[in-house]
């Protein structure tokens, strides 16, 4: 499937997954910034990230405090291209994936860690 059509498909599965949360996580997950991208697209920029990642936090979390510089900014990236290649190409489980994966990284936003992440059963 094209990017702008796995593109169109995760942003309403991201936005839907946000009305669906209890506002007080809503209003928190509004100050992180979240990227739909393509790892294909970044690779060649940032040589250290794992080239089969299907989301991303980077910078501080909310348990961290508030940001002083621009890499500490809040950042959730989702992956498409390899949240569609984990799917095989079913459109059923790239939502579920693309939900779950969002839950995942906003879960470390939030300020929890992999094991308290997975016991939410976001792995």
């Amino acid at each position: 499937m094209r990017f702008p059509r796995l593109l169109t498909i995760a942003t309403k599965v991201v936005k839907d997954t946000l009305l669906s949360l209890p506002s007080e996580i809503r209003n928190e997950a509004g100050d992180c910034r979240i990227e739909l991208t393509e790892m294909d697209a970044l690779i060649d920029i940032d040589e250290d990230l794992d080239p089969d990642l299907l989301g991303l936090f980077e910078g501080l979390s909310r348990s961290d405090g508030l940001p002083e510089t621009p890499d500490e900014m809040p950042r959730i990236r989702l992956f498409l291209d390899n949240l569609w290649d984990e799917c095989a190409g079913d459109l059923t489980t790239y939502r579920h994936e693309v939900r779950i994966t969002f839950l995942h990284e906003l879960g470390h936003y939030l300020g929890l860690d992999e094991d308290e992440v997975a016991a939410l059963g976001l792995e």
